[in-house]
């Protein structure tokens, strides 16, 4: 025990006149270990505490708050005591002790084992003997994280002070200015309303105390090691003096004079903070300042020169009429929300009616924002607006009149809120809207039909505003336009329009729209030798071309799929069997639009059942009797024939298989396999197919026939994992065969393709490693052999097979990559090779994708960059100069399809090889580099500025290129360029001026327009006010 002691008192005088305060540490350590307690430590210190010199006095107080500092959590209770009694009363000595006390009883107030009422003991002590804004910053931050310590666990002491502990908090913020003392101060003020503290006569000094900080005002300086935004104060800030209706009556007065400010950010801030306010108030805190308030809100959208400034408006008297609909009436009370809205009216439904209706817009948007906010609102405005905007309607003759006021009526259909148990607000105007919209689809007029079809779609939404006879009239009025009307807006608006319809009256669409789009798709256009008839032509294509949108738009409900589907498939059958001229574009629109129906019908037995009893069937069986009928048939030539037509069913299939029942999933696959291997036709409608077809085995190798795989493709690829694909062994055997002997690019291609989605989903084990290794060593031998006739099959498929094992991170997919780099130095197949990684980095629309349920892993374009773009760069540097292009093309294809933030991080190891890319003779590197460099220009790294010599000749050299989207892109990057520091880029000034004169005069409007940017820019620089 003599030992310690000894040490104990050595540590003290070391720390104490030696000025040692590592000492503290070893103390601390001692008495964490049990060698002396915090009591004997006091008593050791006590000559130095009771020393004569103040300076010595704050040294020995000093040690033991740093030890407390380290060691509170292990005091007792009665250790806790005794400690605060001794900083209590030093408290009252001199000026120089206060900080460490300070700092002592901050880590007591995180003791566990606080007695009780020590916590208003500190605090009376605290409040009573310190006066906080005369400490330094660091001890005015001690006082308040003791505050914040004391309220997270001693909140019912605190509160038993009552409106003395406000006060006490009160004088100690009073002219803090330190913003990271601000938060801590925010802090606490915000759990003092929020948590209910009694703040008694206190409540206006407490706002007053805080509110003077308000809007905040503060721009972080560069390089803050504090991290505080003023984002972070404002919220803080905006928290406190929204916390507690006991402040609206010195809030809302504030913000109306603060929305009188010129400064756009205390305008914002403001209006920000009413919106806050208002949504904890009831209607009688803010009755008085109605008036006030409106008058404001009501400037800030009449005269407003931000569109920020305005939405802010907007939604504070959204907020604020909330407010005020939330009051209950009795029947001695006023009914604020209508003296309110009276005040609303007076000022602009007058302006409604103008003859110019230059005020129309902001005072629809003020009317629509308070109609927004409540049912009850939306009653009384849409009832004294309503009537006068029809009557305005009916008045005017000029269409941009009648156009304006109808996408008013629009807004308010659409601000107000339809109630499922509620009577729409418009009903009582029910007849006069419907007229006026209907009437509307009637004018000539493009800009007006288009706005007919928006206010249409929105009174749909509302229950009981169109009745079913208003339905059908609607329905035939926008067949119409579908079938006559040639602006091409208007058919947008109209498809559009008919879709959002057809989701809520499903019949009317069945029995009306879409027989007669069948009928005018079927119609053939005259045939006549005279001029008319190619425009006629024309014409009709465009009709059909709407009508195959409008059938995709309407079907949404399976009772709509049911017609219309069979509508499409009489497309497919009419233009096969050549009843019915269809031109193979408007074949390949009918699939689109089969797909669209797949990809948004709801999903349902019914609509499963839909496309794996009919569809799917009938396209299988359309393909194969035009791929039959090619065969044999010399003369006309089926357009399902075509390999855009075949391309456009693939995705209707896979589609559809992606989103079926798993028992319908697995018949659809078995069925496939089944047509493809053994050539069962059983289940294809129209069956008079011969026996024994052959669609994988082809010895006479039917170009025709072969392209079914791309079907197969469609049908087995698309399925849920979960979904078994029977013989699948025996199935991509047979694709991969197919894949490295067919000689038709289509057939090998798609073989290739359905070969890699099925190893894409196949489960890990022996079986998947020895069929890699097996296709591997096939598509390497032939690709070894340079007399092999299928090169060029082998590498389609090796190419498939790595962007399958690339997905899934399968180990094996280094030997592919390792070989498609080899084969850039491949004098035939090097540009393929450097095209492939742009297919390996991209994502496949029909194939190995996530809707096909695809295995693909996250960042797996990262990883693949991570692992290669050494092994690039290595083979860069050892390639003959002729071989150069083709990893610039790779690098290029690769970096391109990175992310861009990943782009910003990794470019720079790179910049060498992309500089040397910008040079390269393909415009397709060219663009490729030019993207991806953009982003980089901009925040540019140390390594792009010492290299801007050749920066800046080749990005100028490439001002000059054939291809307009390399000189826009070009043009775009010198721009970027001259954002860089301006010591570094004025020697090029006036080199870059004298360049960019010539595309000032380029034939390209796109290409001026980036020159004149550009030209602006670089002319600026050096120039007062210039970058």
């Amino acid at each position: 025990m003599a030992a310690d002691s000894t040490l104990l008192l050595s540590l003290v005088e070391e720390f104490v006149s030696g000025l040692q305060d590592s000492k503290a540490k070893d103390t601390a350590t001692c008495v964490k270990d049990g060698q002396f307690t915090i009591l004997q430590l006091v008593e050791a210190l006590g000559l130095s505490l009771t020393s004569a010199q103040p300076h010595t006095r704050a040294r020995g107080v000093q040690l033991l708050s740093d030890v407390l500092h380290d060691c509170y959590g292990g005091l007792t209770e009665r250790e806790v005591e005794v400690l605060i009694a001794f900083y209590e009363d030093r408290l009252k000595d001199h000026y120089v002790i206060t900080p460490p006390v300070l700092q002592g009883l901050r880590a007591l107030t995180k003791c566990t084992v606080l007695p009780p009422g020590s916590a208003v003991s500190m605090l009376r002590s605290l409040f009573q003997d310190v006066h906080v804004q005369s400490l330094m910053l660091t001890e005015r931050a001690c006082v308040y994280n003791m505050l914040i310590n004391l309220m997270a666990t001693r909140e019912a002491e605190l509160k038993g002070l009552g409106a003395d502990f406000v006060f006490g908090f009160v004088q100690s913020m009073d002219g803090e200015r330190d913003p990271r003392n601000l938060l801590l101060a925010f802090q606490i003020a915000r759990t003092i309303v929020l948590r209910g503290y009694d703040l008694g006569k206190f409540t206006e000094e407490l706002f007053e105390v805080t509110s003077c900080y308000f809007p905040i005002d503060f721009s972080p300086p560069p390089n803050d090691p504090h991290g505080i935004t003023r984002e972070e104060l404002i919220q803080m800030l905006r928290d406190v003096l929204t916390g507690t209706p006991r402040f609206a009556e010195f809030l809302l007065p504030l913000i109306i004079e603060k929305l009188d400010s010129d400064v756009q950010s205390a305008k914002l801030d403001s209006l920000q903070t009413l919106v806050a306010g208002v949504s904890q108030y009831e209607h009688k805190d803010v009755a008085e300042f109605l008036e006030g308030l409106w008058a404001s809100l009501r400037r800030e959208v009449f005269q407003t020169s931000s569109e920020k400034i305005e939405s802010a408006g907007l939604a504070a008297l959204t907020a604020l009429t909330s407010c005020l609909s939330r009051s209950v009436l009795n029947s001695d009370s006023e009914d604020s929300l209508s003296t309110f809205l009276e005040l609303v009216l007076k000022d602009c439904k007058h302006h409604l009616c103008e003859p110019d209706l230059k005020l129309v817009w902001p005072s629809a948007k003020l009317l629509q924002a308070a109609c927004s906010a409540s049912y009850r609102a939306s009653h009384v405005i849409a009832d004294a607006v309503t009537p006068s905007l029809i009557e305005q309607y009916n008045s005017r003759a000029q269409c941009s009149h009648r156009r304006t006021l109808l996408e008013v009526v629009q807004r308010f259909v659409q601000s107000v809120r339809a109630c499922e148990n509620e009577e729409s607000v418009f009903s009582a105007f029910r007849p006069s809207l419907c007229s006026m919209v209907l009437s509307a689809l009637t004018e000539t007029n493009a800009s007006l039909q288009v706005t007919a079809t928006s206010v249409l779609t929105s009174l749909a939404q509302h229950t009981g505003l169109l009745l079913d006879s208003d339905v059908e009239l609607a329905v035939d009025h926008l067949t119409r336009l579908l079938l006559t009307e040639e602006d091409h807006r208007v058919g947008l608006a109209v498809v559009e329009c008919a879709g959002a319809l057809a989701g809520l009256h499903p019949a009317a669409f069945i029995t009306e729209l879409i027989p007669r789009l069948k009928a005018a798709m079927f119609a053939e256009p005259m045939d006549q030798n005279d001029n008319g008839a190619a425009p006629e032509k024309h014409s009709h294509h465009a009709v059909r071309q709407r009508c195959l949108s409008a059938l995709a738009a309407v079907s949404t409900q399976p009772s709509v799929v049911q017609e219309s589907t069979p509508v499409l498939l009489e497309v497919l059958s009419a233009a096969h069997a050549g009843s019915v001229v269809f031109s193979v574009e408007e074949v390949v629109s009918a699939c689109h639009s089969l797909r669209r129906i797949a990809e948004q019908v709801e999903d349902s037995e019914e609509t499963g059942r839909c496309f794996h009893d009919v569809i799917i069937p009938r396209l299988l069986s359309l393909a194969l009797q035009a791929a039959l009928q090619g065969e044999g048939s010399p003369g006309r030539r089926s357009p399902l024939l075509e390999e855009a037509v075949l391309s456009a069913m693939v995705p209707v299939i896979s589609t559809s298989c992606s989103r079926l029942q798993p028992t319908l999933a697995g018949q659809t696959a078995s069925r496939a396999v089944s047509l493809f291997l053994d050539g069962d036709v059983s289940f294809l409608p129209d069956n008079s197919f011969p026996s024994n077809i052959q669609l994988l085995e082809q010895p006479g190798d039917s170009w025709s026939r072969s392209r079914m795989v791309c079907l197969l493709l469609g049908c087995v690829c698309s399925l849920p994992r979960g979904v078994e694909v029977p013989r699948l062994d025996l199935l991509m055997t047979e694709l991969e065969e197919m894949s490295c002997t067919c000689s038709y690019p289509l057939s090998y291609t798609s073989a290739a393709k359905c070969f890699a989605g099925l190893l894409n989903k196949r489960p890990q084990g022996d079986a998947l490693d020895s069929l890699i290794q097996r296709t591997v060593k096939r598509a390497c031998s032939e690709l070894d052999s340079a007399s092999s006739s299928v090169r060029t099959q082998a590498f389609t498929l090796m190419l498939w097979v790595a962007k399958a094992l690339l997905l899934r991170y399968h180990p094996q997919f280094t030997t592919l990559t390792d070989k498609l780099f080899s084969l850039l130095d491949d004098a035939d197949l090097g540009p393929a090779a450097a095209d492939g990684f742009c297919l390996l980095m991209s994502d496949s629309a029909d194939i190995l994708n996530r809707g096909c349920h695809a295995d693909v892993r996250i960042m797996y374009r990262q990883r693949f960059f991570c692992e290669n773009s050494a092994k690039l760069v290595r083979g860069f540097n050892a390639a003959p100069q002729e071989k150069k292009p083709n990893y610039l093309k790779a690098l290029s294809n690769i970096v391109n399809k990175l992310p861009k933030q990943v782009q910003v991080t990794e470019l720079p190891a790179l910049l060498s090889l992309l500089l040397e890319a910008l040079s390269c003779p393909d415009q397709g590197v060219q663009l490729s580099t030019l993207s991806c460099l953009q982003p980089v220009l901009v925040d540019p790294p140390p390594a792009l500025i010492q290299q801007l010599e050749a920066l800046v000749s080749r990005l100028l050299a490439l001002t000059s290129s054939p291809a307009m989207s390399v000189r826009t892109a070009s043009l775009r990057c010198i721009h970027a360029v001259s954002c860089f520091p301006e010591h570094e880029v004025l020697p090029f000034r006036a080199r870059v001026l004298r360049a960019l004169a010539r595309p000032l005069d380029d034939r390209k409007r796109l290409v001026r327009r980036e020159a004149v940017r550009a030209r602006a820019q670089w002319f600026l620089l050096g120039s007062p006010g210039g970058s």
